[in-house]
């Protein structure tokens, strides 16, 4: 789905394989084609774009959809997401728009990262302003945190929950969430961390050894497939199980129900999105109720 012209926003580093770069560009022009969208976001959601990547890392492009209006209209819905075959390091996969904003207002941490990806494939710019003011001023911080602490601790669990060795580059994925933790509680105001790790570990005013140790962690991951297995370094063992604590003790035990306001919001801001992309939307709807 063409729709009409819009300014679109892009941003590559430089030293993404261009190759790769190439292959998601296709990939995302062939589901254009093939399911007749309009891709709202389409950006790097995977270690590239933590800000942590190894030599081999796969480019795991993720992707907001809209589709034609008549989608919507008929009681028999199409999937909500478009997946495509993992191809190499190629893991390209998308959302409908709906889907996105319900689960964003649940608190699903998930596309409110995408929000803040710094490597983006492909964007519509006044799509991604109006997601990102939302998702601020309706933005579930206490679904995102709880999200974020239920993921940190499986983690915790799953790889070094004796504190003894640990596979290193494991420890990303429990000190991640521990930080986006830390962030959120330091930032009442706000609604979305920083998905970009070193940026998250300096404006959550993490420690400084902990700080150093990811650091150096960082640039070994960088140069090589896997970082071994150590005793797990005390900081980072204190620093995580600290946040998570405290994350505990402060999330509410009961989950809140959706504000009819911030429903309503959504409702515009979806029906904004059809009209946007589908100039036909409103002869559509109409000839549709008019049947």
């Amino acid at each position: 789905m063409s729709g009409p012209l819009t300014q679109r926003l892009r941003h590559v580093p430089a030293d993404l394989d261009p190759d790769a770069v190439a292959a998601v560009d296709t990939r995302i022009a062939e589901i254009r084609q093939a399911h007749d969208v309009a891709i709202g976001l389409a950006i790097e959601s995977g270690s590239r774009a933590w800000g942590f990547p190894s030599p081999d890392s796969d480019y795991d492009c993720r992707f907001v959809f809209v589709r034609r209006s008549e989608a919507y209209l008929s009681p028999w819905q199409m999937r909500d997401v478009i997946e495509t075959p993992l191809e190499g390091l190629l893991d390209v996969n998308g959302w409908d728009f709906g889907k996105a904003l319900k689960l964003l207002l649940k608190g699903n941490a998930v596309i409110v990262e995408w929000l803040m990806s710094p490597i983006v494939y492909d964007a519509d710019v006044q799509f991604v302003t109006d997601l990102r003011e939302f998702a601020e001023r309706y933005g579930n911080r206490e679904g995102t945190a709880r999200h974020y602490l239920h993921l940190g601790e499986k983690q915790r669990r799953t790889y070094f929950a004796d504190g003894k060795h640990v596979q290193l580059k494991k420890l990303f994925y429990a000190l991640r969430p521990a930080a986006a933790l830390r962030w959120l509680r330091l930032h009442p105001e706000r609604a979305i961390a920083p998905m970009h790790f070193p940026t998250l570990m300096a404006e959550c005013n993490a420690p400084e050894d902990v700080r150093a140790l990811t650091e150096e962690l960082i640039l070994r991951k960088a140069e090589t497939r896997e970082l071994g297995e150590a005793p797990l370094p005390p900081p980072i063992e204190a620093f995580v199980d600290a946040e998570f604590a405290t994350a505990r003790q402060r999330l509410p035990r009961a989950v809140g129900q959706l504000a009819p306001e911030a429903k309503a919001a959504a409702d515009q801001l979806f029906r904004s999105a059809l009209e946007r992309f589908d100039p036909a939307h409103t002869s559509t709807f109409a000839a549709a109720v008019a049947r």
